[in-house]
C-alpha cells in the first residue's frame, strides 16, 4: 500500500517561504501522480498542485500560480512544494496525496497523508 510522509510545515510571516516534503513509497506501478491539497478552517479541501512521475507534467491552482512550485527528486518518490510569497490566506493544513491513475486537482486521489500545518501570520 502507498504510504505518504509529509514534513516541512510551520509558521512564517507574510511574504516568507516554506518548503513541504512528501516521501512516498509502496507504488505498484511506475506511473503515478503526487500532489498537495489544503484545507483552511471552515473551508472545503482544495487541490493546490500535482506532478506526474511519467513526464513531470504539473498543475497549479490559480491561487498559487507564480508563488508555489512543485518538483520531485531524482527517484521521483519525494515531492517538494516550494511556497514563496506566502499570504495569510495560505494558512491551512496541507495534505500530500497520491494516485496511480489520476492526474489533476479534483478530490480523486486514493492515498492521503496525515497533513502538516502551515500558518502565515504577522
Amino acid at each position: 500500500e502507498v504510504q505518504l510522509v509529509e514534513s516541512g510545515g510551520g509558521s512564517v510571516q507574510p511574504g516568507g517561504s516554506l518548503r513541504l516534503s512528501c516521501a512516498a513509497s509502496g507504488f505498484t506501478f511506475d506511473d503515478y501522480t503526487i500532489g498537495w491539497f489544503r484545507q483552511a478552517p471552515g473551508k472545503e479541501r482544495e487541490g493546490v498542485s500535482c506532478i506526474s512521475s511519467r513526464d513531470g507534467s504539473n498543475r497549479y491552482a490559480d491561487s498559487v500560480k507564480g508563488r508555489f512550485f512543485i518538483y520531485s527528486d531524482v527517484t521521483k518518490t519525494t515531492v517538494y512544494l516550494q511556497m514563496n510569497d506566502l499570504r495569510p490566506e495560505d494558512t491551512a493544513v496541507y495534505y500530500c496525496v497520491a494516485d496511480e491513475r489520476y492526474w489533476g486537482l479534483d478530490m480523486a486521489y486514493d492515498y492521503w497523508g496525515q497533513g502538516t500545518q502551515v500558518t502565515v501570520s504577522s
